[in-house]
């Protein structure tokens, strides 16, 4: 009885967020990025009460949120920790960096460490190309990453 309840719970959270934004133009980037917020991910329920209401296929849905790397099919770790992988960030050094924060933390991209703390996510341009390489934890910018700063920036994401 309680998983239907939760499950209605979400259900109805989503309508409310599709009533909410479905007036606008193009409204289906919108209300992923504000199911994004509210849930940490996009519900795989989600899809199809898109469809419905904005007279679409799951089809069509599934596609938009599988080609944004930004959306996510399953809740995120306590910190998001996304690693440069830019042209300017591979030719300062990033992928040696990249290996050694997924050595360390036993994860591959797109995966979260077992305890939850972290999920490690690839992404092509920060805009500090003049600082490569370069990171984002939790939304924080780090440049000129080296290996001190990576032994910081997985303390701070471990405690």
């Amino acid at each position: 009885m309680n998983i239907r309840v939760a499950a209605d719970d979400v259900s109805a959270r989503i309508s409310a967020v599709i009533a909410e934004l479905q007036h606008l133009e193009g409204p289906m980037l919108p209300i992923l990025h504000r199911l994004q917020e509210e849930f940490g991910y996009i519900p795989e329920v989600a899809k199809q009460i898109i469809a419905s209401a904005l007279n679409l296929s799951r089809a069509e849905v599934h596609g938009v949120v599988t080609f944004y790397h930004d959306f996510r099919a399953e809740p995120a770790g306590r910190h998001v920790l996304k690693l440069c992988r830019a042209e300017a960030c591979q030719s300062m050094g990033c992928e040696p960096l990249a290996e050694t924060i997924k050595a360390k933390l036993g994860i591959d991209w797109h995966e979260t460490t077992a305890d939850g703390a972290v999920t490690l996510e690839p992404v092509f341009c920060l805009g500090l190309c003049a600082q490569a390489p370069a990171a984002m934890l939790d939304g924080e910018l780090h440049a000129r990453l080296d290996e001190d700063c990576l032994t910081d920036i997985l303390a701070e994401v471990r405690s």
